[in-house]
C-alpha cells in the first residue's frame, strides 16, 4: 500500500466550526452559503462570490475604495501559497469578526466590490 502524501503547509484544513460561526454572524445578509474550495470555503451572498475562509482566517473582496481600510489596520492580502498573492482579497480584522453588525457592514462592502455572479440571474444583497 502506498504511503499517503503529506499535504504540507500549502494546504489549509477546512475549519467547519469557524465557517459555521461566520455564517451565523452574517445571517441577516440574505441567501448566504459557503462552498468548499481548495481546502477552504468560498462565501457567496445570493450568487455573488465575496469572501474566502482559509486557514482559520476570513478574507473579503476589496475595491480601491475599501482596500485602504484593510491596509490602514495592517491587514494582509490572501496568500494561498508562498508564490501567490491575491490583492483583491484581504484578511478581516479579528475585532470585526466578533461584532455581527460591523462584520455585516464589511461583508456588504465586499459584495458590492465583487465583479461577477456565479450564474445568470443572481442578485446581490442590498442595504
Amino acid at each position: 500500500m502506498a504511503a499517503r502524501r503529506d499535504p504540507g503547509p500549502r494546504r489549509a484544513r477546512r475549519d467547519t466550526g469557524f465557517k459555521d460561526f461566520l455564517l451565523e454572524q452574517l445571517e441577516g445578509m440574505g441567501e448566504l452559503r459557503a462552498l468548499a474550495m481548495f481546502g477552504g470555503w468560498g462565501l457567496y451572498c445570493d450568487e455573488v462570490f465575496f469572501g474566502i475562509i482559509w486557514g482559520g482566517r476570513l478574507y473579503f473582496r476589496t475595491s480601491e475604495g475599501t482596500r485602504e481600510r484593510y491596509e490602514a489596520l495592517g491587514m494582509q492580502p490572501f496568500r494561498p501559497n508562498p508564490r501567490q498573492r491575491l490583492r483583491a482579497y484581504y484578511e478581516v480584522p479579528a475585532d470585526v469578526l466578533d461584532d455581527a453588525a460591523e462584520l455585516e457592514r464589511w461583508a456588504l462592502d465586499a459584495v458590492r466590490a465583487a465583479p461577477g455572479r456565479l450564474k445568470k440571474g443572481g442578485s446581490a444583497a442590498s442595504e
